[in-house]
């Protein structure tokens, strides 16, 4: 009887930490509602042809929504609006973000998922490597400069517009209601 309930309880120990293990792993899916809402916060302006001096910060809103496996960002204030579509990529309690398209190759001088032809963006992603990790290792050259990401843990977005007449740095927090 001692070695059925010996049993039982080493069963019942094991099926718990099985399951502990699968409930604590990341998921790489992004749902509409991690990231999609309004950010509330304020766009920093350093225009070129000005000194560091004169950068100015007004408030800011930016409205993200999903498209696919993409989103969406406009982003808008006094005197600012701008829209643009970014792939976005895990990275442990960030999400990543990164131009695409036309945008892609003409910051980085080639098509986006050129090394990519016939097997999937993240077909051949290796053992621990972040979404993020893949992008960078198969995506770019080392310098390569990326403009935003999301705090999963703060509920903030930062962006970096990058634009003719200069930068626009958006800083915001996720508006709960």
């Amino acid at each position: 009887m001692k070695k059925i309930i010996t049993r039982s309880l080493i069963g019942f120990f094991s099926f718990t930490l099985v399951l502990l293990l699968f409930a604590c792993e990341k998921n790489d899916v992004i749902n509409d509602d991690d990231i999609t809402g309004s950010y509330i916060g304020t766009i920093s302006t350093n225009v070129l042809g000005r000194s560091a001096n004169t950068a100015t910060s007004k408030p800011a809103t930016a409205d993200i929504i999903m498209l696919g496996d993409q989103i969406q960002v406009h982003c808008y204030a006094e005197d600012f609006d701008a829209t643009i579509i970014l792939d976005v990529y895990h990275d442990g309690d960030n999400i990543m973000v990164c131009l695409t398209g036309d945008d892609f190759e003409n910051m980085y001088g080639h098509m986006l998922g050129q090394d990519h032809m016939g097997g999937g963006m993240m077909g051949d992603m290796q053992n621990n490597e972040t979404e993020w990790m893949h992008h960078l290792n198969d995506e770019h050259q080392e310098g390569d400069e990326h403009f935003g990401n999301f705090d999963m843990n703060l509920h903030t977005f930062n962006y970096i517009f990058k634009m003719s007449e200069g930068d626009f740095h958006f800083q915001g927090t996720k508006n709960s209601h």
